[in-house]
């Protein structure tokens, strides 16, 4: 049998417990490339009408 150093193996626990973690929000919080184009275009949509509505006061 080998000796086993603890402090390494609660180390890569952790790490293993964090990646799963950061997995499932990325799941439950992510969005979609699709959804985030949809939105940049939207954006850029309501800053185009914005600037077509200011008056020119001079």
């Amino acid at each position: 049998m080998k000796p086993v150093n603890l402090n390494q193996v609660r180390k890569e626990n952790k790490r293993a417990e964090a990646k799963a973690k950061a997995d499932e929000n990325a799941i439950r919080f992510g969005r979609t490339k699709a959804e985030k184009v949809l939105e940049a275009a939207r954006a850029t949509q309501a800053s185009e009408r914005l600037a077509q509505l200011k008056f020119d006061d001079e």
